[in-house]
């Protein structure tokens, strides 16, 4: 009898082991992705309890989904190793990530990735966009920016060339599809402009897209811009216009001659909202990306510039 109940308690402790792990609330990137981390958990949570009941492990089991040509999927986390990291600002970073066999990310325009990583002894996942193009091969960039107190920062900071990065993917609420709206408007503060760049060069890149694009972003100093050789090309194409908000600026004399006439200071204000919606030559679909404030102050000064509720995203 002692026998039997050592082995059930044997066996009820190998049970256990195998029982998923609640995440920590750092887990989380509170971009509302889809699987999220938890909705990871609970499926893993249900498929652990019938196993158990029905005493079969085999139902642990499982092929994983193959959703991108580089293995990328959205329920594991996939190492990707590092090729280059830049400093390109004081605090922000562009890092390269190989691609095995020459392959492509497989991410659509306006689709993001899930990184993860470990610092200060927790586990932590924030959401970024892939700048480079949708049809590059071998690779794939991302912008960061670092904060003193980020844990994610601290990772970002340390990374060097031959380290290893996690990620899944992808998510995104929104999908760019060419000629899907006649005109956008892109809103963006920082690094905010991260997801308008796949879009942007998607509609370039294809003579048979239309759409006439808007982008207006937002930093700090004229330093401080991000990408200013491909947003200067892009602006050279018929359908693109740019334009930049310089908050701790205020003396055009200081600028490039080519910048001055697309160049305010200050904030993102209502008036330049209505001026901006008004100079579009039709109703704009409105892309707004930056922190929660910069979204929220947006949305709002969208639709009091005449936009609807749904003609809009916030990213």
């Amino acid at each position: 009898m002692g026998e039997r109940e050592e082995d059930d308690g044997d066996e009820e402790e190998a049970w256990l082991q195998l029982c998923p792990v609640e995440p920590l609330p750092s887990q989380c990137c509170g971009g509302g992705c889809t699987p999220c981390v938890f909705d990871l958990y609970h499926r893993d949570l249900a498929r652990w309890e019938a196993a158990r009941a029905s005493k079969d492990r085999s139902l642990l089991s499982r092929q994983e989904p193959q959703s991108c040509p580089s293995g990328l999927n959205p329920e594991t986390f996939l190492a990707f190793s590092i090729s280059t990291v830049d400093k390109v600002t004081e605090d922000t970073y562009l890092a390269r990530f190989a691609l095995p066999r020459n392959s492509q990310l497989g991410l659509r325009p306006g689709q993001h990735l899930i990184l993860r990583g470990t610092a200060g002894g927790l586990e932590v996942q924030r959401a970024y966009t892939p700048i480079s193009p949708a049809n590059a091969k071998g690779y794939f960039e991302v912008l960061i920016k670092c904060y003193q107190t980020g844990l994610m920062s601290r990772l970002v900071e340390s990374w060097r060339a031959g380290d290893t990065a996690f990620w899944r993917g992808p998510f995104g609420g929104f999908v760019y599809k060419p000629n899907q709206y006649g005109e956008l408007l892109m809103l963006a503060a920082g690094t905010g402009l991260a997801p308008m760049v796949p879009i942007l060069q998607s509609i370039t890149d294809n003579a048979d897209d239309e759409t006439f694009v808007t982008l207006v972003g937002c930093f700090r100093t004229f330093e401080g811009i991000y990408l200013k050789p491909f947003l200067q090309e892009q602006a050279r194409f018929w359908n693109v216009r740019t334009f930049f908000v310089l908050s701790q600026e205020d003396s055009p004399e200081q600028l490039p001659w080519s910048y001055r006439d697309k160049t305010r200071f200050g904030r993102l204000t209502q008036d330049l909202i209505d001026e901006l919606v008004g100079s579009c030559r039709r109703k704009p679909y409105a892309l707004v990306c930056g922190p929660s404030e910069f979204n929220k102050d947006m949305a709002k000064g969208l639709v009091r510039a005449g936009l609807a509720e749904g003609s809009y995203f916030l990213f």
